[in-house]
């Protein structure tokens, strides 16, 4: 159902360099490179950060919170890994999230202006 999202950043390079490598774990590269935008994605761009220069750190209670699919539990690890690397920090360790539907493994991290990226898989056992 959804298309692409995007997320705005207050320093386009510091936030690339952050996406590729957080990204990269989930099977996304940098394929659009423009002057106030980079897009990331497998096969067309999926995932966008936009300059908003001057812009203040995203609001912990603004709520937002986008989810990105993982192959494996060892792919939400190597998120999770990878963006606290590459500056990010923690929001939920990498683990099993009990549901009263669904049993999940998820990760969740803050990127370096307080955009909250989850990861996650459901384990078949």
């Amino acid at each position: 159902m959804i298309d692409h999202i995007s997320v705005g950043v207050s320093e386009l390079e510091r936030s690339a360099r952050f996406y590729e490598a957080t990204l990269a774990t989930l099977g996304l590269s940098r394929l659009v490179t423009r002057p106030a935008t980079i897009g990331f994605g497998k096969t067309y761009p999926e995932f966008w950060i936009n300059l908003r220069a001057g812009m203040a750190p995203v609001a912990p209670e603004s709520g937002t919170h986008i989810c990105l699919r993982a192959k494996s539990t060892a792919d939400v690890d190597a998120f999770h890994a990878a963006a606290l690397n590459a500056g990010g920090r923690s929001d939920g360790a990498p683990g099993i999230r009990p549901h009263d539907r669904v049993k999940y493994y998820a990760a969740f991290v803050i990127d370096p202006d307080g955009n909250r990226i989850e990861a996650v898989t459901f384990p078949s056992e």
